[in-house]
């Protein structure tokens, strides 16, 4: 695909995306995100998470679902105004907490039982994933969860959803194994577990 963006997308990216459309990605509103959303709940091995972290949360619609099953939840988005629909959208959800920043730079203090990276490696050039996977580690509890959920379709981001999830899985293989892997025609989702040995 020709116009590939060869760095990690800046924080304007999308603050101009948002800028221009409060929901670009039709979270409100696709059949796409509404399914995806409940493969990945779905596919969360455990029914309950004292501390979650969600990267990428957007304006909140799955931060709200992922909220119900989490003790505590940092929720994380580059974009402010991003941010702050989720905040008003989960305002009756006081366990959540909301991060403005870009990762692998702002990162949220604290090791976690389950983070989800939903539709947001392949943003990243390859050296900010891989400094997004050390800071997982770093970070994940042990057996604690990594859940990746990504379009393996056509796009000009940095990465295809392929290539971002095997490296991302390449780069966490001294902390992290595959638990669990699905594929459909539009997405792959990706269960990690911290210090689990496959077979």
């Amino acid at each position: 695909m020709t116009g590939r963006h060869v760095h990690t997308l800046p924080a304007r990216y999308f603050v101009e995306l948002y800028a221009s459309n409060p929901d670009p990605w039709r979270f409100t509103s696709s059949d796409y995100e509404r399914a995806k959303y409940a493969a990945t709940l779905q596919a969360l091995p455990r029914a309950r998470y004292a501390r979650a972290l969600e990267v990428g949360c957007s304006i909140g619609v799955f931060t709200r679902e992922l909220g119900q099953r989490c003790s505590g939840l940092v929720a994380l988005d580059v974009a402010p105004s991003a941010i702050e629909a989720a905040r008003e959208r989960c305002a009756d959800l006081p366990r959540i907490n909301f991060l403005v920043g870009a990762v692998p730079e702002v990162w949220p203090e604290g090791r976690f039982d389950l983070i989800v990276l939903s539709e947001v490696l392949y943003f990243l050039d390859r050296d900010d994933l891989a400094r997004l996977a050390a800071k997982v580690g770093r970070s994940l509890m042990p057996r604690g969860e990594c859940v990746l959920v990504h379009w393996t379709g056509e796009t000009d981001y940095p990465l295809s959803g392929d290539e971002a999830v095997e490296r991302f899985i390449e780069e966490a293989s001294p902390f992290c194994r595959p638990l669990a892997q699905r594929r459909t025609e539009q997405y792959r989702l990706d269960v990690l577990r911290s210090g689990h040995e496959a077979g």
